[in-house]
């Protein structure tokens, strides 16, 4: 099988595991993009703790859930966004005002679309969750 987005399919994974109410979910390809989408996802309190697991293959990700998270998904096509130009992209993606977040690429690495407007920098819009 072939992944074509393993970004997308890692965000699905999620999405799908918390509607079913689990507490845990194995992503079973792993990359630093991933990675790094994780750890923001952590920090904003939308998953527990996470764990790489070396298969000798391209990795796996163990995830735990905390049950907050309603839908996680990747941006397609990854826009390129200005620094002032986040809102138009929160009323798109998000549902509400201060609800969720939008995984931001910029040049200070992946962080929320807030920390990248506080840092007055823009980006390339790679994920959104609530």
């Amino acid at each position: 099988m072939t992944r074509l987005d393993p970004l997308a399919d890692a965000l699905s994974a999620l999405t799908n595991a918390s509607r079913l109410g689990k507490r845990e979910v194995v992503i079973p390809i792993a990359s630093k993009l991933i990675g790094q989408v994780l750890r923001v996802m952590q920090e904003e309190g939308y998953i527990g703790e996470f764990e790489y697991i070396d298969d000798g293959r391209a990795g796996k990700y163990r995830v735990k859930l905390v049950g907050r998270l309603n839908k996680a998904a990747a941006i397609k096509p990854r826009f390129s966004v200005k620094k002032d130009k986040f809102e138009d992209f929160e009323r798109r993606f998000l549902p509400a005002y201060n609800v969720g977040a939008i995984v931001v690429s910029t040049p200070k690495g992946v962080m929320t679309h807030r920390r990248a407007k506080e840092l007055g920098i823009g980006g390339v819009l790679l994920a959104y969750f609530y």
